[in-house]
């Protein structure tokens, strides 16, 4: 069984993802900590659990979803994967955030990155990679079907839907890939996003004012 632990964290108020099984094996998600307290939560509890991080993975590259990866490199020794297409935009991170006042620690860069489709392992458990473009040019989700829960990243949210207007964004394709690759999940599906509490796909299906199922 996965279990799941999340920290909001940096100005964009992102939600950083532990996910952990029963041997204590551990994937961290979208490491957003800014500044040594966010960073000593994420760590504090790393250690009172007895857990031991895996995987670095990052749905994709926007700024507020790895501001923790040079941490987390430093500190458990592991690179981020995520899908090569969104390369460009980790590598402008360091050109903008000076320009928003915020302070960013380079992020290191695997030599290898994530298949558009296949899974990922960590100890005793697996995700499946979920190809979702339209917020950005390589948006990974991570699903979970033994355990009912997505970790979307930002595609869709509780009664929304990821912003589009931004470098490699893409409307009408975010829309596509949520109609034919998220809403044809189960509908008791847990969607634990980048941004704001948790939903379901059976919910947005009949709610989302952007698209219905």
């Amino acid at each position: 069984m996965i279990h799941i632990k999340s920290f909001v964290c940096n100005p964009y108020q992102e939600n950083t993802y532990l996910l952990y099984d029963d041997t204590g094996a551990t994937a961290i998600i979208d490491p957003g900590m800014y500044g040594s307290k966010e960073e000593q939560l994420v760590k504090d509890f790393i250690e009172v659990e007895g857990l031991r991080p895996e995987l670095l993975l990052n749905t994709h590259c926007h700024i507020d979803h790895v501001l923790g990866n040079r941490y987390v490199h430093e500190t458990y020794g592991l690179l981020p994967q995520f899908h090569e297409g969104e390369l460009p935009l980790l590598v402008e991170v360091q050109n903008y955030a000076p320009q928003m006042g915020i302070r960013y620690e380079l992020s290191p860069i695997a030599e290898t990155f994530l298949p558009a489709s296949g899974s990922v392992a960590f100890g005793e458990s697996e995700l499946e990679l979920i190809f979702a473009p339209g917020h950005s040019p390589a948006h990974l989700c991570f699903y979970a079907a033994k355990d009912g829960f997505l970790i979307g990243g930002d595609v869709l949210f509780k009664n929304s839907i990821g912003r589009t207007d931004l470098p490699g964004g893409n409307h009408q394709l975010l829309l596509d890939n949520i109609a034919n690759k998220l809403y044809t999940l189960p509908d008791d599906t847990v969607v634990y996003p980048g941004h704001g509490s948790e939903t379901t796909i059976g919910y947005e299906k009949k709610t989302n004012p952007f698209i219905r199922g």
